[in-house]
């Protein structure tokens, strides 16, 4: 069966489907990872958006069930060069063609990703719909500008949990809250080896209720970027500020950035990627970092919080990638804090148990 990506200045790539059929509309976003299709598939920050890998061959590897990052694909579409028709590896559970099925995916193959990748980059971000079956690209661009006009994402309440759920972690340690906008398990599992136990909250939380618990500090997660929701979290993590130790991932750090006060602004093309250098202001020396954003903060709204400290900036294009204060008992990051491996836990987390009350961190 054939299929099509038609993007919002009209270009069309011409390509066969994959995966289930049907029309999916989303923000195209490019992700230049060699590895971690599954991950990325199954990250809820990726909800509603098409997908495109650079990387020209995917499913080689498999799929298994330890390497979901959620409950589900939260995906409107994939877009590949290749998808292999053999999987090889000790840990492959089923083939990517399952996958898709299972995960209801959308998704097209023999799209010239280099070219796409090309235009995006020197155009920026754009909508984009994906058809799999016989139409006409006017009319589907058509139906697009229809679409993106009145488009609501509203992603954080359908992907955060619905209720309070406790984690127990494998030994002592402090007691942490999640409130989740779109934790990923690999979060969840460094957390494990950190805390004693995990609270997740909803998304809709108040302050008051999350202060209740009696935590030793909270995590804000990262999730969907430009959410409907986000408005309404904002004023629970203003309240929260100095009043229990926070650290803010992805989306979580542009929550912080707004309850200080500040904006956000949209880049023109993301960070989609595992290799995203940073360094310290005051320092030569660099670390590589994953990211998946397409928004982050400005760094002029914040130059007033001369309490605020920008700990790391990205070497590419100096946006802020890190932030902390003492007293309001903050540290934010816009990478993601991912393990180094081996059950490792990121080095960023010293920074903020150091925040938390030396008899309740180990």
């Amino acid at each position: 069966m054939k299929g099509i990506l038609v993007l919002e200045d009209g270009q069309a790539f011409a390509g066969l489907s994959v995966g289930v059929a049907g029309e999916r509309m989303g923000e195209v976003v490019l992700n230049t990872a060699v590895v971690g299709y599954q991950e990325l598939m199954t990250d809820p920050a990726n909800a509603g958006k098409i997908l495109v890998l650079t990387y020209p061959l995917i499913g080689n590897y498999g799929v298994a069930g330890k390497f979901n990052e959620s409950r589900r694909s939260w995906l409107a579409a994939l877009v590949i060069k290749e998808k292999t028709r053999i999987c090889s590896n000790w840990q492959a559970e089923d083939p990517f063609d399952h996958f898709l099925a299972e995960q209801q995916v959308t998704a097209i193959s023999g799209i010239d990703t280099r070219t796409l990748a090309v235009k995006i980059r020197d155009q920026g971000e754009m909508w984009g719909i994906v058809a799999t079956k016989p139409s006409n690209p006017a009319a589907l661009l058509k139906k697009l500008k229809a679409h993106k006009e009145h488009a609501d994402q509203d992603w954080i309440r359908e992907i955060s949990v619905s209720r309070i759920t406790k984690i127990k972690g494998p030994g002592k340690g402090p007691r942490l809250g999640v409130l989740d906008l779109g934790v990923t398990h690999s979060l969840v599992q460094q957390l494990k080896h950190l805390a004693r136990e995990i609270w997740l909250f909803p998304f809709r939380t108040s302050a008051e209720k999350i202060l209740e618990a009696g935590l030793d500090g909270l995590v804000i997660s990262n999730g969907p970027e430009n959410d409907a929701s986000l408005p309404e979290i904002v004023p629970t993590v203003k309240a929260l500020l100095g009043r229990i130790p926070l650290f803010g991932i992805s989306t979580g750090h542009q929550i912080i950035a707004l309850a200080l006060g500040g904006r956000l602004q949209r880049l023109k093309v993301g960070h989609h990627g595992v290799n995203y250098p940073v360094r310290s202001p005051a320092s030569f020396k660099g670390e590589i970092t994953v990211q998946n954003h397409s928004w982050v903060v400005d760094a002029d709204s914040i130059k007033a919080r001369n309490e605020v400290a920008v700990t790391l900036q990205n070497v590419n294009d100096a946006t802020i990638e890190e932030m902390e204060n003492e007293a309001l008992r903050f540290i934010s990051t816009q990478y993601y804090p991912s393990s180094p491996g081996f059950d490792e836990i990121h080095p960023v987390w010293s920074k903020f148990t150091g925040m938390i009350a030396p008899e309740k961190r180990s």
